[in-house]
């Protein structure tokens, strides 16, 4: 069978729950071309009996557009604002993805809307939240998140693209989309509309040691494919794997900015797992590169 599968993997959850550990780590690049970067990324690992650890763990990727700077705006506000609303009090998952996207949704759409330097800006936004050995995904426009599970990788988000929406259509084959001259034409990002529909799980898929979880903007995607994103974020530790991912993307002159982020999922009470460095521990590694610190600490 094929490692890759736009599927979402089938489980089953075992009455005898083990608790789940977490390593992870979030890069961002300018890319080869572009002057500024408008990614932003961002993610926390509460600390074991931190007021946030009963809330869960948060990584996101938002890839913003709109020029002039106006785009680095909305991602930053995405990426913000998803997190504080999350991380506000403890409710349902599905309640605080949704709330957090709307909002987010609401302040790029107002700041837009009264500064004329950020007319017209807005931004992906892809979010995952791991809680109670569950995993859910809020999911607004073209970036991605990706699954890793027993060697094989599933796309769990869909692109809000028009290029994917010909492809679901059947007019364009997934050969034809490669080339498809307006492929980079989103239908949906925050902050463009008063409102949005966002993606949400509203039921969680339960979570597996070894599960392997990559969030990344089309920077990435673009120019490196799905088999070499599964081999290099299953056989690494999460920041190497997030340093050989990027450099994948710069081998191929990225052209847009490339952000990833890897979400490993480990047994918590195995003494043999050592956790993958994060870029708390790991200082930054050239000019370039954004190296996001984990917010409230990590495992």
């Amino acid at each position: 069978m094929d490692g890759n599968s736009s599927a979402t993997p089938t489980t089953t959850q075992s009455s005898d729950v083990k608790p789940l550990g977490i390593s992870a780590a979030m890069l961002s690049h300018v890319g080869c071309v572009r002057s500024s970067n408008e990614d932003c990324v961002t993610y926390s690992v509460p600390a074991a009996g931190s007021t946030d650890a009963a809330m869960g763990v948060l990584a996101l990727v938002a890839d913003g557009m709109g020029g002039h700077a106006a785009g680095e705006v909305a991602s930053q506000i995405a990426a913000t604002t998803v997190h504080l609303m999350f991380y506000r009090e403890q409710r349902p998952v599905p309640e605080a993805l949704a709330e957090g996207f709307a909002a987010a949704n609401s302040a790029i759409h107002e700041r837009a809307k009264n500064d004329p330097a950020c007319a017209g800006m807005g931004t992906t936004c892809t979010a995952v939240a791991l809680r109670d050995n569950h995993i859910w995904l809020g999911h607004v426009g073209d970036s991605r998140a990706y699954l890793i599970r027993k060697d094989k990788i599933y796309m769990i988000s869909e692109d809000h693209s028009l290029v994917a929406e010909l492809v679901r259509k059947g007019t364009l084959t997934e050969r034809e989309a490669k080339t498809f001259p307006d492929r980079n034409v989103i239908l949906r990002a925050l902050g463009i509309e008063p409102t949005v529909e966002a993606a949400i799980w509203h039921e969680g898929l339960p979570a597996k040691a070894g599960d392997v979880l990559v969030l990344c903007s089309d920077g990435l995607t673009d120019v490196v494919d799905e088999e070499v994103i599964r081999d290099i974020a299953g056989m690494h530790q999460p920041f190497e794997a997030c340093e050989a991912l990027i450099q994948r993307a710069l081998d191929a002159q990225a052209p847009d900015n490339v952000s990833v982020g890897v979400v490993a999922v480990v047994d918590a009470d195995l003494p043999t797992v050592k956790p993958g460095r994060t870029t708390q521990e790991t200082p930054r590694i050239t000019q370039e590169i954004i190296v996001t610190e984990p917010r409230g600490g990590s495992k």
